[in-house]
């Protein structure tokens, strides 16, 4: 019992359906993880053990793909009878009376939800740190940031309080956490998944996405986000969708290293430290960054991929655009009385005022430049089967860093520290982030994987092929 955290999710479902393990004794594990760690980490900011006991005594028989494997739901998805913060004290006190889509997706895939992951305020920010906390404090060092917006999953998952867990991202929510924590983090095309798709936010920025220690958990996870009827075809209840592979092919690509038709599981692979944000902000890429760049490019050319450098053509209308689009976005937040907005924070409150300032002329022209922007990128790929970056650009920050006071600051700042993630929400582009390299202080960094539309497989099995040769999840953080 005392080494169930030390099992891959992979590994606990398949000890579940046989039926070594049962779902109680997995959720008490794990509660007990929670119980023991939390406080120092904050990863939940709503932990339920009653229902999750509830849940794990009466899931029956093995049925979905998740049965009986514990996670949480991050804390902006409302789950019916629990608590959703949305990180603010402005909204403390809501209880949903029904859940939302993707919690549904996953309750349908048999999973126990122990409780809910911390997130920022209303998930704008890329760091966890709300002002009616807790705080999420990285677990490879307590006086560094987890990220955001899902970094309450990721700092979860990397300390072992859920194998794995599911987060949203609309301007790398959940690569960067997953960077920072040392942790796998897939962002799936535009329209993939039936919820969070995609297609019904602003500019299709927001999609859900999975986060786990090992590739094949993040593939498993991804398989289990995904609806499907009972002949194991996708249930998918919109039109404008990217190709959904069969079921279980996901996990195969992770668990092969090869996505179908590619048996050698060579790839064409481009290199770039570009950024859509470099004429807009000064962008640095700090020599830790630099560090796991060139790890992660150096086993991929020993794998035997071809690998060359990259660019794409300069793009400086994209940060006014984007500004205008996150900003407008914003403003849709359903909150309309002075004294409330007033209880936000100093970032929320700008992008939701200013955000009610921009015309809809400038809406109009933000988004007829970003979709040409979209073009543009997917276009430049040639015939490259995916580009790696750096994750990130700096080392996971320290708690306190961003800017708590300067909103139009603290906007820069995040956009210096992640500026390669935003830009392929606007593009709808799959991505993928993995550790490849501590630094002298044990700080984990990483690179991130760019696909073509629906290009997934591939994503999952360069990531395979990478954690076969640099064997990331047998590195433990500190609070382990």
């Amino acid at each position: 019992m005392d080494a169930l955290h030390e099992l891959t999710a992979l590994e606990l479902r398949d000890r579940l359906r046989s039926g070594d393990l049962t779902p109680t004794e997995v959720t008490e594990h794990f509660l007990s993880r929670i119980a023991e760690r939390n406080d120092e980490l904050g990863a939940f900011s709503t932990v339920t053990p009653d229902l999750a006991r509830a849940r794990a005594a009466t899931l029956g028989p093995p049925s979905g793909l998740l049965w009986g494997v514990p996670t949480g739901d991050k804390d902006l998805w409302n789950r019916a009878g629990v608590p959703t913060g949305f990180g603010s004290r402005a909204m403390q006190g809501f209880v949903p009376e029904e859940s939302d889509e993707v919690v549904q997706h996953l309750d349908a895939a048999g999973v126990v939800s122990l409780g809910k992951t911390n997130a920022p305020e209303l998930g704008f920010p890329a760091y966890t740190e709300p002002v009616v906390g807790p705080v999420t404090r990285n677990p490879w060092d307590l006086t560094r940031g987890a990220g955001g917006s899902s970094g309450g999953a990721a700092a979860a998952v990397a300390a072992g309080l859920v194998p794995f867990a599911a987060g949203s991202d609309g301007g790398g929510s959940v690569r960067i956490p997953a960077a920072a924590c040392g942790v796998v983090g897939l962002k799936p095309s535009r329209g993939l998944l039936p919820a969070g798709s995609g297609i019904e936010a602003p500019g299709g920025l927001v999609v859900d996405g999975p986060l786990a220690r090992t590739t094949a958990d993040t593939a498993l996870l991804l398989e289990g986000m995904l609806a499907r009827h009972r002949d194991g075809s996708a249930r998918h209840p919109y039109t404008l969708r990217t190709p959904v592979a069969p079921e279980g092919a996901y996990l195969a690509a992770a668990q092969r290293g090869a996505a179908p038709g590619r048996d050698s599981g060579r790839f064409r692979i481009g290199v770039t430290t570009w950024s859509a944000w470099e004429d807009y902000y000064d962008i640095t890429v700090a020599p830790e960054a630099r560090a796991a760049l060139d790890a992660g490019m150096s086993a991929l050319a020993g794998l035997g991929h071809d690998v060359e450098d990259h660019t794409w053509a300069p793009a400086p209308e994209y940060g006014d655009a984007f500004r205008s689009l996150w900003m407008a976005g914003a403003s849709a937040v359903p909150i309309d009385d002075d004294d409330v907005l007033d209880r936000l924070e100093p970032l929320t409150s700008w992008l939701i005022r200013r955000g009610r300032q921009v015309p809809a002329r400038e809406l109009v022209e933000a988004l007829r430049t970003l979709t040409a922007f979209e073009r543009r990128l997917i276009a430049g790929f040639g015939d490259l089967d995916v580009v790696v970056t750096p994750a990130l650009a700096m080392t996971p920050r320290p708690l306190g860093w961003f800017d708590a006071e300067d909103p139009d600051h603290n906007f820069a700042q995040q956009c210096r520290y992640t500026p390669f993630t935003s830009w392929l929400n606007v593009a709808g582009l799959p991505a993928i982030t993995v550790p490849t390299h501590w630094t002298d202080d044990g700080l984990p960094m990483g690179i991130q994987v760019i696909g073509r539309p629906g290009g997934e497989l591939t994503l999952l099995a360069v990531a395979a092929q990478l954690e076969d040769v640099l064997r990331w999840p047998d590195r433990r953080p500190p609070v382990w």
